[in-house]
């Protein structure tokens, strides 16, 4: 994604300046149909919270009007005005904007198309008398003056570990401890809200330690930093999984998380008419497991972006005398070197763990049931993140906020235009990469309407591999390449359904995993699952992902069919810059404001 240019001698500024006043007066003026006529025929208005208490877009002039009449009256909002330098190019003017509404201040982001509005991003930053107790709001962190009752801040930390759950109340529990519920749960820490972090393994980072030993990041630095608290300068581009699981046990204690490991939900119930959760946990403070209920106001699932392993059954497993692990389960290459490995799949994992297994001295075989989307690390990192997520985006001031909020500014619907260009690029950049992939045998695509990576991980969340080096050994014939679906296990391997017969001593499925809303239903019960429906997705009716066209990711970060219950997650960056719009909901709710939520997402069933 690249930044556009100052056009030098128009009047872009003029032009940008004109819409923003003409939108404030409308609004100012309760004016809906002058501030829909401000507004493209084709028009997308993008809102993170600050309109609707609800992550939605609208699309078309009659949905902009719709929504302005449901809640221009509660919203108040004025001050919008321009926040920097305007800038152009294209036929495309755009500027930053700011705002407020009656309870928060808020940034925004125009794209104009012949004086009218294109894309609009508005977002809320913080609520008024709520703010984060950061920069001119950071703490004291001590009292002078005599106290003979003074609290250290370290008896102070203790206290509350002891009485948080048991004496009293959380506010926000929030199930799941990785990246995601550490990062939503330092939002909440700074905003005054109480939380419990729950998460089953011992330690903070465990979910990456466990993991096979070389998974890595595959997203770059610039992608990756947590609220907050950035990696240091000398970090690395791509991170060890245990370099991150450190990472982030340091971040928790640093952040003053309370954080419950070793502690299983074991079931969540919702009493409509106290608007409580009672929670039950088993929980091991190093004594054995203890039950424990707690009763928070608020439930936050943060739990990925997928569920339970999706384990497919086999004729014969049980007769197959080797070991069968999903990739989840893997836990890396060590004592099959000159032994028979078997990879039943061809994404993220499955290279990760063919690359391993063969630096290692396995004799290593991928078996690829459908095509997959391949893009070099270097060229993505270029091509795709590399005008706001690099060294060189940083070196021209766009900072990790900005350059969030510039990703977000784009409605999903017109995303892939702007992703395809790039993987265009990548098409001919790497060509010869591609033929050689093709030559072995390898079933290459780039989506469904060609717009590439970030597309298919919105839509499905699989279906690619960022390359690393392990593309290379399929291409070289270094990790042998077999296409068919498994249909059975013998005693000594697996035969697909072509009747080709595969020895194995190990064989690891690397088959993804379902929507989250599969584990989740383990503890909130089925009813309520349904009732929510299907979490990820857009409803762009492409492949793995049907419609209709929900037009944001499905039950993330907003509120669903289920008061009082969230769900959180994603990859870093996602986990990072939509933490902020939870928090400030969550908030908004424990502090009594009023949050009449438009747009609420329907229920969604299809898989």
């Amino acid at each position: 994604m690249t930044q556009t240019l100052d056009r030098p001698g128009s009047d872009v500024g003029a032009r940008v300046e004109q819409w923003v006043s003409s939108f404030q007066e409308a609004l100012s003026a309760r004016d809906v149909d002058r501030a829909v006529s401000l507004f493209a025929d084709e028009c997308y208005w993008r809102d993170l919270v600050s309109f609707t208490w609800n992550i939605k877009t609208v699309e078309g002039k009659d949905e902009v009007a719709d929504l302005l009449r449901s809640v221009l009256d509660g919203i108040d909002p004025t001050g919008f005005a321009v926040s920097g330098e305007a800038t152009g190019a294209d036929g495309v003017d755009e500027a930053w904007l700011r705002f407020e509404t009656a309870v928060g201040r808020g940034t925004g982001h125009v794209r104009l198309k012949d004086g009218k509005a294109w894309t609009l991003l508005t977002s809320l930053d913080e609520l008024k008398g709520h703010e984060e107790s950061k920069g001119e709001n950071r703490p004291k962190g001590t009292f002078h003056g005599a106290d003979p009752d003074r609290e250290t801040w370290k008896e102070g930390r203790e206290r509350e570990a002891e009485e948080l759950g048991y004496s009293r109340q959380p506010e926000v529990v929030v199930i799941g401890g990785g990246q995601g519920g550490i990062a939503l749960a330092a939002r909440l820490r700074q905003l005054g809200v109480e939380t419990i972090v729950v998460e089953r393994n011992e330690r903070p980072g465990d979910s990456w330690r466990k993991r096979y030993k070389s998974l890595a990041l595959h997203d770059p630095v610039w992608y990756d930093h947590l609220p907050y608290l950035p990696f240091p300068d000398n970090w690395p581009v791509f991170a060890p999984k245990d370099k991150i699981g450190d990472w982030l046990e340091m971040y928790t204690r640093v952040m003053e998380i309370n954080y419950w490991g070793s502690t299983t939900a074991e079931s969540a119930e919702f009493d409509e008419a106290e608007g409580r959760w009672t929670v039950k946990l088993q929980r091991d403070r190093g004594n054995g497991p203890e039950e424990v209920v707690l009763r928070p106001r608020q439930l936050v699932f943060a739990m990925g972006v997928s569920g339970k392993p999706n384990r497919p059954e086999f004729p014969g497993m049980d007769r197959f005398r080797g070991e069968i692990q999903h990739s989840s389960e893997h836990p890396g290459p060590e004592g099959y070197e000159g032994r028979k490995v078997v990879v039943v799949g061809s994404n993220n994992s499955a290279f990760d763990i063919c690359g391993s297994a063969w630096e290692a001295g396995a004799d290593v075989t991928m078996v690829q049931r459908s095509s997959t989307h391949i893009i070099k690390s270097d060229t993505l990192m270029e091509l795709a993140l590399g005008g706001l997520y690099s060294e060189e985006a940083v070196r021209s001031g766009v900072d990790t906020r900005t350059a969030d909020l510039t990703f977000a500014s784009l409605p999903y619907r017109i995303m892939a235009d702007f992703q395809k260009p790039a993987y265009d690029e990548a098409k001919v950049r790497d060509a010869d990469f591609y033929q050689r992939l093709r030559e072995a045998g390898f079933d290459l695509d780039f989506g469904d309407d060609e717009s590439g990576l970030f597309m298919k991980y919105l839509r499905r969340g699989s279906g690619y591999y960022i390359d690393v080096g392990a593309a290379d050994l399929v291409a070289e014939g270094k990790v042998k390449l077999v296409k068919g679906q498994l249909a059975e296990f013998t005693e000594t391997g697996i035969r697909l359904d072509d009747g080709t017969e595969l020895e194995a001593d190990l064989v690891v499925l690397a088959t993804g995993y379902r929507s989250m809303i599969t584990s989740v239903a383990d503890i909130i019960g089925d009813e309520m699952a349904e009732r929510v429906g299907k979490v990820w997705g857009l409803g762009s009716d492409t492949t793995k992902d049907p419609g209709p066209w929900e037009g944001e990711q499905r039950n993330m970060w907003k509120p669903t069919q289920q008061p009082n219950l969230w769900f959180h997650g994603g990859n870093l960056h996602q986990s990072r810059h939509y933490s902020l719009y939870l928090a400030l909901q969550l908030k908004a709710r424990q502090e009594g404001l009023d949050t009449p939520v438009y747009g609420l997402q329907p229920s969604h069933h299809a898989e």
